[in-house]
């Protein structure tokens, strides 16, 4: 038993045998904790703000704060390819430190003002567009092949260990403190993960490039359209973002108008759901690199959607909470094996480009989704029943491409 324990630990922490990726996981884990408090403090902001319009405005916010993602992202890409990455992930840190500020400033001046946040939103997105591809480009180069599934997971765990400690901290920090300690606790990390970048030792610089950027950039896409897995796995990506983070996005109308409670409510939501991501990613990271990735991520898929459409069905507050373990579990499994299987397929000359692509389908996902989503309950004047409506849509087209698409995506 004892030994069992300890080769589980063993795959589990793999990749953080790996000095620089080790301090790259463990600045980021700082840097996402900040992240988080500031994600709660800024909706319930946005809620506080714009009363009986929230769900529209938070809709509206977290399509602002992805746009960016779709318009550049890919040049991001090829940005990554041609660069040194550990540069544009700091210059990516210092302008979200400084929008994380700015919103400090602004609430403690009482200030603050609904355009305020949208185009903060905005301008985050824009540096998460070129730091993102860059940090997703470096990882690959930071562990060996066979551990790259458990890096993808680790990063997962470590995000998701963020999305329960940081609205924990966020919570008592607003009830303590107000929405300011939230944003300049977020501001203050973002030196952590600086400090991590600017110590990592073995990193490939890519050489310089003759090629132009345009040029660059087709190549990527050429490579993307001309494989079937490539394309199927990024489309993947896409819907379940789309059809499955408003879950996240609208937990505060769900809080307080549907079950009418308060951030406490909120808070304990999102930790719950960060809970059991976090046991979604231990599992993946346990389970490595094997043949049926693809396959499993399917069946994972389908599972989600209908966990997705019992938690809009619940009537309690206690069940519906519960349901958001399994929610949260089985998204981040769906997400780290997609990841993986990206990362897997990618030539290490078009990674950048190749991962940037993929996540202009899965973060562009998220704010579409969401812009779609919010519009959908003014529509319908339930979120429960928009909820309900994308599990089960999501659940449909996973079984479709498990059962008619041949062996789903690639098997890796």
């Amino acid at each position: 038993m004892h030994a069992h324990l300890l080769d589980a630990i063993r795959r589990i922490s793999a990749a953080l045998t790996y000095r620089d990726f080790r301090l790259l996981w463990m600045g980021a884990l700082t840097s996402s904790i900040g992240t988080w408090m500031q994600k709660v403090a800024q909706a319930w902001l946005i809620v506080t703000l714009t009363g009986d319009r929230s769900a529209f405005y938070l809709g509206l916010d977290s399509f602002l704060g992805e746009l960016p993602i779709l318009l550049l992202t890919i040049v991001g890409g090829v940005v990554a390819d041609r660069h040194d990455r550990r540069r544009l992930m700091l210059l990516s840190q210092i302008v979200q430190m400084s929008v994380a500020f700015t919103l400090a400033t602004l609430v403690v001046t009482d200030a603050i003002r609904i355009w305020h946040i949208l185009a903060l939103s905005c301008v985050t997105g824009c540096a998460q567009a070129f730091g993102g591809p860059a940090y997703q480009a470096l990882v690959p180069t930071l562990v060996q092949k066979e551990h790259l599934p458990n890096a993808v997971a680790l990063n997962s765990i470590q995000f998701n260990l963020a999305r329960i400690i940081g609205p924990i901290v966020a919570g008592a920090a607003l009830a303590s403190f107000g929405m300011v300690m939230c944003f300049g606790f977020n501001g203050i990390s973002f030196l952590f993960v600086m400090a991590a970048i600017l110590s990592l030792r073995n990193v490939h610089v890519p050489p310089p490039s003759s090629v132009s950027l345009v040029t660059q950039m087709k190549d990527g896409l050429r490579h993307v359209a001309g494989s079937r897995d490539l394309q199927r796995i990024t489309l993947l990506g896409f819907l379940a973002a789309f059809l499955g983070i408003p879950l996240l996005t609208f937990l505060p109308v769900m809080a307080k108008d549907v079950f009418k409670q308060d951030v406490v409510l909120y808070t304990k939501m999102m930790t719950t759901s960060g809970v059991g991501a976090v046991c979604g990613a231990l599992f993946v990271a346990w389970l490595g690199k094997h043949r049926h990735m693809g396959r499993l991520m399917l069946g994972l898929l389908c599972a989600f959607g209908l966990a997705m459409t019992a938690f809009a069905l619940s009537p309690s507050v206690e069940v519906s909470t519960a349901i958001l373990f399994f929610t949260g579990a089985l998204l981040v499994m769906c997400f780290s094996l997609n990841n993986s299987l990206v990362q897997l397929m990618a030539p290490p000359e078009l990674r950048g480009r190749v991962v940037s692509i993929y996540m202009v389908a899965f973060r562009g996902g998220s704010p579409l989704g969401g812009l779609a989503s919010g519009w959908m309950i003014t529509q319908v004047g339930s979120a429960p029943t928009m909820l309900a409506i994308n599990g089960l849509v999501l659940a449909a087209i996973a079984v479709y491409v498990l059962l008619f698409r041949s062996h789903g995506p690639a098997e890796h």
